[in-house]
């Protein structure tokens, strides 16, 4: 649905990423707005911003006049506002930065939207730490509900004195200044946990998801990985820390297996366990992106999956829907989808529409999993 941000003088039209009917998915809240008009305020110009963290580029074309650096560790978000930008004819200079990858210069402002997790906000910050002056202005920003202690405390270690807004439109922002006696030692985000059953450690970047154990679904999958596919291709999609390809690689050693995410650093920890897990990375692939758009007709003999139901904090179907048809057309004929779902999430309804038919291969309580062949 189109979104008419009006801001600083300024009228927006904003959509999120894929653009969606529901009125209730609005590409903008009322904590971007409190950010964006508190730096109104403060009439910088001329101004080197970072924007971490902007879902669907709100920032990034409200701020069209800076020089801008936009770090996600989102394709989707960098998806829309490439969108967005386009949709409303504007031409800022904007550098795009995946999460791993700092700006080369030091910015002025660094406006960074408070992350799902504190792990990766930890990993942001400690970034953000490295490449600030004292002059830097830091501002965090979020709906009141999610800011916490917790998060307060990371400001204070990474970054340095921090105080915070009074709430507004049930939003907050965060001031954090850079000082001194803050030291930064703490250089590795990464954790790790050993995959059962096998010789493999699996590491994870801080915005992976399961990145402290193995997810229940996703061990109900490696018990159920196909032993019989010989050369043939598998895309792990959605890969997350890539668990599951790896498992298909394990159990098939003759496969090639293509790891694709719209998490940069789910990708990042896929590469990093096969390089540590295996001593030979030529059958393996990785790629940044959304689901597989731009993905070729009839390419793979298997394509698994864990599919997300939600995209950032809010819940929704399309991410799936859109995995399903993509799936279905990536697929030779002959070919199998396997996925693993919360039994309420009914992906069977999806995968009977699209495919034309579903199995059930095993199941618990809490879990299922599915297959659907395309004919």
């Amino acid at each position: 649905m189109n979104t008419l941000l009006n801001i600083n003088d300024q009228e927006i039209l904003l959509n999120r990423f894929p653009k969606s009917n529901d009125k209730n998915l609005q590409a903008w809240d009322s904590s971007d707005e409190y950010v964006l008009n508190h730096l109104h305020s403060l009439n910088l110009s001329n101004a080197k911003i970072m924007i971490v963290n902007d879902s669907f580029g709100t920032l990034a074309c409200a701020l069209k006049d800076h020089q801008l650096f936009w770090q996600s560790d989102s394709y989707i978000a960098k998806c829309a506002v490439e969108q967005n930008i386009e949709d409303n004819q504007l031409s800022p200079t904007i550098e795009y930065l995946d999460s791993l990858t700092a700006p080369k210069i030091t910015p002025d402002v660094v406006l960074i939207k408070l992350p799902k997790s504190n792990a990766l906000l930890a990993q942001q910050l400690q970034l953000i730490g490295e490449i600030i002056s004292h002059d830097t202005i830091v501002i965090g920003f979020a709906k009141a509900k999610d800011v916490h202690n917790s998060g307060l405390k990371l400001f204070q270690k990474y970054i340095g004195d921090t105080t915070t807004s009074l709430a507004k439109k049930k939003s907050r922002l965060i001031f954090a200044t850079k000082n001194n006696a803050i030291k930064n030692n703490d250089n590795d985000h990464l954790t790790s946990w050993p995959l059962p059953d096998t010789e493999l450690t699996i590491f994870n970047h801080a915005g992976v998801f399961a990145n402290n154990q193995l997810d229940i679904g996703a061990q109900l999958m490696l018990e159920n990985i196909p032993k019989d596919l010989k050369d043939g291709y598998v895309i792990d999609l959605g890969c997350g820390n890539g668990v599951l390809g790896l498992g298909v690689a394990l159990a098939n050693p003759e496969a090639t297996v293509r790891f694709t995410d719209e998490s940069y650093m789910s990708v990042a920890s896929a590469r990093l366990n096969c390089e540590k897990g295996f001593e030979s990375q030529d059958r393996f692939e990785f790629d940044w992106h959304d689901c597989l758009s731009g993905y070729d007709y009839d390419q793979a003999d298997l394509i698994i999956s864990n599919p997300p139901f939600h995209q950032g904090k809010t819940v929704t179907d399309h991410i799936a829907w859109q995995m399903f048809h993509d799936a279905y057309r990536t697929l030779k004929h002959g070919g199998t989808l396997r996925i693993v779902g919360n039994r309420h999430l009914a992906y069977h309804i999806k995968l009977q529409r699209i495919f034309d038919n579903c199995t059930t291969v095993a199941s618990n309580s809490k879990f299922v999993i599915l297959d659907a062949i395309k004919y």
